[in-house]
């Protein structure tokens, strides 16, 4: 069912998809150096052989180094600056430290805001999921296989560090200015890391870089999770899909407390954001207040988020997912 009637809705939006060069620059500032800061702190403390204490310096760079990355998905959508060069400068400058291809990801990410909510588009830049037919159709290695894929033990530590580290070296089936880019990344970070191992040792960046990439990268994937993985999504057939709903129903509002929001970069003002991605991450709070539609969101805490983990096959019929166990094969 529609939420609403959305005529006009879009054209109110786009007087918020703005971006300011002097809170963009503010937000660089406010991630790059606390972040290097922090990783410096962890490594002195790892020199010292003290890394138990560095552990906790980690988590904390950890977080900023989300926030870096929030800020290399707007360049993406160029909505972190008006200018297209800047957007890739500083999307390009982010990729050293998220160690994620920027051209690459910018396009895979585009796809899947044409396809979120289209069951022909599913795992486009998304975590794949499967209708009940496919997993009752697929034989029972494929079977094992997805409820391996979809295991959350699994997915969030093994697959997220493993797409970070692995996955990001890999093309896959793209163009081939696309695949010499993500090339072109590997290179830098063999560069850039190769000479701060020069400097510091092995071992000692190892310390320090494994656990700061590792939990960055663990909650990354769940914020992607939880955008779109949830009991009452969306997903229709194309001839049936609106992006108004798509957004408003199958692209969650993850409502954080102000501090995790400010860290995160409102990217869990998800609906938001799915509605127009030229909004730049500093503004989707004052359209989340100041627009009475975006009150349709599905809110999302972080004990229903959890709640959503073992759900993981798309039921048409009831219009949700469903546990795997629920369903008989």
């Amino acid at each position: 069912m529609s939420t609403t009637t959305p005529a006009v809705k879009f054209a109110d939006l786009k007087s918020y998809a703005v971006p300011d060069p002097r809170i963009s620059i503010s937000q660089i500032i406010t991630s790059f150096v606390p972040y290097i800061a922090l990783w410096g702190v962890s490594l002195w403390l790892v020199q010292q052989g003290r890394f138990w204490l560095s552990l906790p310096v980690s988590v904390l760079a950890s977080l900023f180094l989300v926030r870096i990355f929030i800020l290399q998905h707007d360049c993406g959508h160029g909505s972190f600056f008006a200018e297209k060069k800047r957007c890739t400068f500083v999307g390009r400058l982010a990729s050293l430290f998220t160690f994620t291809p920027y051209a690459k990801w910018r396009d895979d990410h585009n796809q899947h805001h044409a396809r979120v909510g289209k069951l022909e588009g599913r795992g486009v830049g998304d975590i794949m999921t499967w209708t009940v037919d496919e997993y009752r159709a697929a034989t029972p290695r494929a079977r094992l296989g997805y409820r391996l894929y979809r295991n959350p033990w699994l997915l969030f530590s093994i697959g997220a560090i493993g797409l970070f580290l692995i996955g990001h070296r890999i093309p896959g089936k793209t163009t081939k200015k696309l695949a010499t880019s993500v090339h072109w990344t590997t290179v830098s970070l063999v560069v850039f890391y190769g000479l701060l191992i020069w400097l510091i040792g092995w071992k000692s960046f190892l310390m320090v870089q494994l656990p700061i990439i590792w939990l960055a990268a663990t909650m990354g994937v769940w914020l992607f999770y939880v955008q779109h993985q949830f009991a009452d999504t969306y997903w229709r057939p194309a001839e049936d899909w609106s992006i108004w709903d798509a957004s408003l129903l199958g692209s969650s509002y993850y409502d954080l407390p102000p501090l995790l929001q400010w860290l995160t970069g409102n990217i869990g003002l998800h609906h938001i954001h799915h509605l127009n991605a030229k909004i730049p991450n500093y503004r989707l709070q004052e359209v989340q207040d100041t627009v009475p539609q975006m009150k349709n969101a599905v809110r999302l805490d972080l004990l229903t988020a959890l709640r959503s983990l073992p759900l993981a096959l798309w039921d048409p019929e009831a219009g949700k997912l469903v546990r795997i166990a629920e369903v008989k094969v």
